[in-house]
């Protein structure tokens, strides 16, 4: 029985490893105000694209109820126009989930009209300012493969 519960425990403590990956590019030239909403914008939908992303609901020692969050951490990156061109061609090759944020959508106010700038414009003409990507931790490796962590 002593061999159960220190098994148990040990796994209790043990760091949580995940074979998937959450990560946002962010291209370096963008404003404190624009990293911020990017990301929020670029990661909104994965949890609807892919709900395993999403862990259980958070309860405080008040019984207060709190939104699900993500089960994982969310990694953010930055690169040049160049690295976000690259990753977000070799997302749509793996075809992984992605989501992008283009220029044009600083300028608009509205989803339908989002929707519409990215439609307007064919994938090689896309000015990214952002993309997430999710996927085996190996594959989104690759993808971000010359970007660098966000300072």
């Amino acid at each position: 029985m002593r061999n159960e519960t220190t098994t148990s425990a040990s796994a209790a403590t043990a760091p949580v490893r995940f074979d998937t990956k959450i990560a946002v590019l962010l291209r370096e030239d963008l404003e404190t105000w624009q990293r911020l909403n990017v990301t929020a914008f670029l990661v909104s939908g994965l949890g609807a694209a892919a709900p395993e992303v999403i862990g259980e609901p958070y309860t405080d020692a008040d019984d207060t109820a709190y939104l699900p969050m993500f089960r994982q951490p969310v990694l953010v990156f930055e690169g040049t126009k160049e690295d976000l061109t690259t990753a977000h061609t070799r997302a749509t090759a793996r075809a992984l989930p992605l989501s992008v944020f283009t220029s044009d959508l600083f300028r608009t106010g509205n989803d339908r009209d989002n929707r519409a700038a990215v439609r307007a414009v064919s994938r090689s003409g896309l000015d990214l300012v952002g993309i997430a990507v999710y996927g085996p931790k190996n594959a989104v490796d690759k993808v971000l493969k010359g970007a660098r962590m966000h300072p």
